[in-house]
């Protein structure tokens, strides 16, 4: 079964997890994916104990093949430039100074590559003042304004992490759309995805409405569990076990002569019997009365009354949950692999569905320089003679 980047040929010179991911996602849907291990390789020593298995690698460079390359070498270098000649796309998240320095910048690779599709992970864009800040998106997630309305009032700044992962769909994105305009004109083109821009984004209802509404307390302090405006929207309650009840009921007119039974309020309680009242005049009393009833049973009660009755709304579950529901194998958003060295392991699969081209599991994360005879044998028709050559000089591993 073909699938849509078949015959792409994708350059992975990315160093930070965000940036390898977005090749590894491009590697899921079929693009040949070929990560630029530099050498010399840092030696580690080793340590006592079981080798563990390296989780992150199996998730960020499945399905891609490995060339380890001395860019410091003139050999290397020409190396270099004849992969890029025969690449589609380049992924990178070095900085612009060393990547002008190593010919990896974009007028670098365009000379060899004209038409060439270069996508750049960067800290905070590629114009501005900033634009030459290292990529950490701890320091980029810190200017959006989200950080400290996430906890408690009192509380400190929440960092998640999310905006890595948002960075990492958009450059994925940017590539396939950079992929599809050069279908259509023949030309190439640079595309940058910032993990501001993407901590942004992951920020964006709320960005959005400060920008629409300007300054207010509601938008620029955290907001206590115990001050929400609805009591039944966007609300959390601990249950008797400790775990969290989330309610998401906007429309408390549709929800309320369910609800209401469910938590043990009679629906005709004049405190309560309007959306008005419920979210404006006794706000304060009915979520005092929900506090109460949500601790008269643990959190497995309350999932299955929810279930029961169809709310709109669930139990804040751990990495457990996910890691064993049904659900989650049904969709293959889990994997579970027979790794060659450790056996049975699960790895998180593939977040997004395709009926007829739809993302594989080809291969697991190469070894450095596993795949650096058959890349240049293969891509670059260099002969067994040239790469051993190569090999014995110390260019490839």
């Amino acid at each position: 079964m073909s699938r849509a980047l078949d015959d792409v040929i994708v350059l992975d010179f990315g160093r930070q997890f965000f940036t390898a991911l977005s090749a590894a996602f491009l590697a899921d849907f079929g693009a040949r994916v070929i990560r630029l291990d530099a050498l010399p390789a840092q030696s580690v020593e080793a340590r006592p104990g079981p080798v563990r298995w390296n989780h992150e690698a199996d998730l960020i460079h499945r399905n891609k093949e490995s060339l380890a390359l001395d860019l410091r070498s003139s050999q290397g270098q020409a190396v270099l430039r004849d992969l890029v000649a025969k690449a589609d796309v380049v992924v990178t998240d070095w900085q612009r100074d060393e990547l002008a320095a190593a010919g990896l910048d974009y007028a670098g690779v365009t000379s060899s590559r004209p038409d060439i599709v270069y996508g750049r992970l960067s800290g905070f864009g590629p114009s501005g003042p900033d634009a030459d800040l290292p990529a950490i998106d701890e320091l980029a997630a810190a200017r959006t304004g989200m950080m400290p309305i996430l906890p408690q009032p009192g509380q400190p700044p929440v960092y998640t992490g999310s905006g890595a992962m948002h960075a990492s769909v958009m450059m994925a994105f940017g590539i396939v759309m950079a992929l599809f305009h050069r279908r259509v004109t023949g030309e190439g083109q640079e595309v940058d995805v910032s993990l501001f821009g993407a901590n942004m984004y992951g920020a964006a209802l709320d960005l959005q409405a400060f920008l629409a509404i300007g300054k207010g307390d509601r938008l620029l302090n955290p907001i206590s569990r115990l001050d929400v405006s609805n009591p039944m929207s966007g609300a959390l309650y601990p249950s008797a076990d400790g775990r969290w009840v989330t309610l998401t009921m906007p429309d408390t007119d549709r929800w309320w002569p369910v609800f209401s039974r469910m938590v043990g309020i009679a629906d005709d309680d004049p405190r309560f019997d309007t959306h008005d009242k419920r979210t404006e005049t006794h706000r304060l009393e009915l979520i005092q009365a929900l506090e109460q009833a949500f601790q008269r049973h643990p959190g497995a009660y309350w999932r299955q009354a929810f279930m029961d009755n169809q709310m709109s709304a669930d139990v804040i579950e751990q990495f457990d949950y996910p890691a064993s529901d049904p659900q989650v194998v049904a969709n293959r958003y889990i994997l579970e692999l027979d790794h060659p060295s450790f056996g049975k392991v699960k790895s998180l699969g593939f977040p997004i569905f395709m009926s007829d081209s739809t993302a594989r599991l080809e291969r697991l994360a190469p070894c450095v320089g596993q795949h650096g005879g058959q890349v240049l044998h293969e891509l670059l028709g260099y002969s067994a003679e040239t790469i051993h050559q190569l090999a014995a000089a110390g260019v490839v591993a």
